[in-house]
């Protein structure tokens, strides 16, 4: 068997030992592209803090708002329903022609991006659900729980009733879409089962955590399918609370791996 000379071998591990270590720098500091989708009432602006951290690291943010809602608040919310927020994100994809996204929802975003993952599976990279809607096939926003007795109805938006309809400062939220609550959501793509997700409660403090895992639907949904959950301290608006520290959390998770299910 030939011999290699010492210096030779040595050379040859040094240049190995450099590549490998590049490519392990190179994935550490790898740069992704995130799109973003708010919850009811809201609009892209609530991401808007979060979104900087994450470009300040050198990443790709797209905060879509959601139609009649945000800065979009102008435009009619009649005949507005699941799919057009759905087509709202899908077509921002699409034609911003966006591959291996990082895709994440917040609250009703959650029902959002499930319909989006159903569509264009191909397009997506890693999910992120934030305190968000995890629903099932065929599901509605009120598959499980009648409307609240107090609903009110105006010109087709849903009018919560701590919403304050003649606001003075901006931004603000608005009377949400009614026909989004209506509409099920379809989330029947074998594709879109393969994605990677990661679902992220946010765990206001003095709640316990096992506690609201064992009564969330939303939660025992993810787990029943795999995926990753990481808890954040905060209320239901923690992006608002911790932008920052969300934002690491973000660029962390697009790792996770989801854990095989019988």
């Amino acid at each position: 068997m030939p011999q290699f000379p010492r210096a030779l071998l040595c050379l040859c591990f040094v240049v190995f030992a450099s590549a490998f270590a590049r490519a392990d720098h190179h994935d550490a500091n790898q740069k992704n592209t995130y799109v973003i989708v708010h919850g009811a009432t809201a609009g892209a602006y609530e991401w808007k803090e979060t979104g900087r951290y994450l470009e300040q690291a050198g990443h790709t943010v797209y905060r879509v708002t959601l139609t009649a809602l945000g800065e979009r608040s102008h435009l009619s919310a009649v005949g507005v329903n699941l799919t057009t927020h759905i087509n709202d994100v899908v077509n921002t994809i699409r034609f911003e022609d966006l591959h291996d996204v990082i895709l994440t929802g917040h609250s009703y975003g959650g029902r959002v991006i499930t319909g989006v993952i159903n569509e264009i599976p191909e397009r997506i990279k890693h999910v992120m659900y934030f305190d968000a809607s995890v629903p099932q096939n065929g599901e509605s926003s009120w598959s499980h729980r009648p409307p609240p007795a107090d609903l009110l109805v105006k010109d087709g938006r849903r009018i919560p009733s701590w919403l304050n309809e003649n606001p003075t400062t901006y931004p603000h939220n608005v009377g949400h879409p009614f026909g989004t609550s209506v509409e099920p959501v379809t989330y029947d793509n074998p594709a879109a089962f393969e994605l990677n997700v990661t679902y992220v409660p946010f765990i206001a403090t003095g709640t316990d955590p096992d506690e609201r895992a064992a009564r969330d639907r939303n939660w025992q949904n993810a787990v029943a399918r795999g995926w990753t959950v990481r808890t954040f301290p905060g209320s239901h608006t923690a992006m608002l609370e911790n932008p920052q520290d969300l934002a690491v959390l973000m660029q962390a998770a697009v790792n996770d791996t989801n854990t095989p299910t019988p």
